[in-house]
């Protein structure tokens, strides 16, 4: 991806600067000037190296760190860090991710309506201009999903606006904020190319199915569950996703050019990488052990034969703890005595390495992100170039059953098979088939499986969110690994206690009911007394 100055404006998120390098009347007369200024688009305001404060929604910091202050993770740098404090129950109108995941949308909005006024004046439009607009409506579209799903009531915004105008806009309501994302994004599927008919060249740009999948996401917020299948039904008819073989790999470079990848964020080693070896390796690697995993995940993972996950059960390991797991625990974590990059990982109380729990930067759980982190890479830490996934066809497989299920059509042993157990089942997975089919208890399943299969690619909050069961998962306590070790007083407990798993206290969220919806940022409601 490459930025596009002209295009990424500052000051207030709505405002309109002047064209200062190109001519506004010529500039999108010339191909290569649209094409320039799409990529600023797709860029959006991303971070490159080291995303200390959230820049976008797809940026890794908007993905994977989110994920770390759901119920599966934890962020070391705890509640009195900004990103901590929007699930400990301090979240304020004047936190920085707050401010910032509201102000990069609006950023994105207002360049791409400015680049589709800019098309929509050519005359001589051809069909590839027709594209990069459906793309630029795609861009907008996204932003609008972002918004509505956690701001809920938000402005909408579709041109071109002035300094006075975008001061003053109003907020609309979150159904038709919803609504008008819905509608454009499957007016873009009708337009843009399918999966099968993108390059190798082109890939980052979206396609009717990367259409489709935000469209399926955006009727699940509506509850809209008969148009959410039809949108994940219709991906899955064109056959020209499917489930890659190996789970692990998937999320490394190596992986980038499977058919089950659907849209990601574009990153290359040392030119244009992400940080993310840096947040989320351990002291031995020279990593800052950002990215925490709590016991929640870690204990969501069965035992092979598909039973839930019990300390008491025998065939618990407890000198390795991916033994006898859901293959996905060791693609995902590792733990006390792993070997993560060639050498043994040592966290426990009694550890004489750095990578000790406890005070300061090192684990605070006892579980660290082994996803997305290739072992053989040896590169930049602050510039690694693995893409971060938007969009899986697994994801596409999951959503389609949920929507059958929670829009009251009869489950058959079929469509399990179709959808969630063709995700379970893969070569390097090979769980068991489900046979559940009562609505209820099977949309349990699904949830569990999402939070599996799923984990750290930035759906965790959004689905506790519009489940409407974030309450009840985040206002909760929060331990990490379980330590066997000889001196007992080396465990943190919670008020003294010790815990009968020998599970390692981590803290206490205190998310309240109604902190599922974000404020307005207080920086826009100086600006616009209209947004309060």
């Amino acid at each position: 991806m490459a930025a596009v100055s002209l295009l990424l404006l500052g000051g207030c998120d709505m405002d309109r600067y002047p064209l200062t390098s190109f001519s506004e009347e010529t500039f999108y007369h010339d191909e290569a000037n649209v094409k320039l200024a799409l990529n600023g688009l797709y860029r959006g305001g991303i971070t490159l190296g080291v995303d200390y404060n959230v820049s976008d929604w797809w940026a890794y910091s908007a993905t994977i760190l989110l994920d770390g202050i759901s119920d599966i993770g934890y962020d070391r740098r705890g509640f009195n860090n900004a990103i901590g404090q929007l699930t400990a129950g301090t979240i304020t109108e004047t936190n920085l991710w707050v401010t910032n995941l509201y102000q990069k949308p609006y950023k994105r909005i207002s360049a791409c309506c400015r680049f589709i006024d800019g098309l929509d004046a050519l005359t001589n439009e051809n069909a590839e201009m027709e594209r990069m607009k459906a793309e630029a409506r795609f861009i907008r579209a996204v932003q609008y999903f972002y918004l509505a799903s956690f701001y809920h009531d938000v402005p909408l915004v579709t041109k071109t606006m002035t300094l006075e105008e975008a001061n003053s806009v109003t907020k609309s309501a979150r159904a038709e904020v919803l609504k008008y994302a819905a509608d454009e994004l499957k007016a873009v599927s009708e337009i843009l190319p399918r999966h099968k008919d993108l390059p190798s060249s082109e890939q980052g740009r979206a396609t009717a199915q990367a259409a489709l999948v935000y469209l399926a996401r955006t009727y699940l917020v509506m509850e809209d569950f008969t148009n959410a299948a039809a949108a994940c039904e219709q991906i899955i008819s064109w056959g020209d996703n499917a489930l890659d073989s190996n789970y692990q790999t998937l999320f490394y470079q190596s992986g980038e050019g499977s058919s089950e990848h659907i849209f990601a964020t574009q990153f290359v080693d040392d030119l244009a990488g992400t940080g993310l070896p840096q947040h989320a390796y351990p002291i031995k690697d020279g990593g800052w052990c950002l990215i925490n995993i709590s016991n929640h995940l870690f204990e969501a993972y069965d035992f092979l034969d598909g039973t839930p996950f019990s300390y008491e059960d025998a065939r618990f390991n407890k000198a390795n703890f991916g033994a006898n797991r859901d293959p996905r625990l060791d693609y995902t974590l590792y733990y006390e005595g792993a070997t993560f990059r060639g050498t043994v990982y040592h966290c426990n109380p009694e550890s004489t390495t750095a990578d000790k729990i406890g005070p300061g930067q090192t684990t605070q759980t006892g579980y660290l992100l082994r996803k997305y982190l290739d072992e053989s890479w040896s590169g930049n830490v602050n510039s690694y170039g693995v893409n971060v996934p938007l969009a899986r066809y697994a994801d596409v497989l999951l959503m389609y059953l949920e929507a059958k299920v929670r829009g009251g059509e009869a489950i058959t042993q079929q469509l399990l098979d179709q959808t969630i157990n063709a995700v379970r089942g893969r070569q390097s997975v090979g769980m068991p088939a489900l046979t559940e089919t009562n609505p209820d208890k099977l949309f349990k399943l699904i949830q569990k499986e999402r939070m599996v299969e799923l984990a750290f690619e930035g759906w965790r909050l959004w689905d506790l969110f519009r489940w409407g069961i974030a309450e009840e998962k985040l206002n909760a306590d929060i331990y990490g690994s379980p330590f066997y070790v000889s001196d007992q007083s080396l465990m943190k407990m919670k008020d003294g206690q010790p815990d009968p798993y020998n599970r390692w206290y981590v803290n206490t969220r205190s998310f309240q009911k109604g902190q599922d919806i974000w404020p307005i940022p207080l920086a826009e409601k100086n600006i616009n007394p209209n947004l309060r």
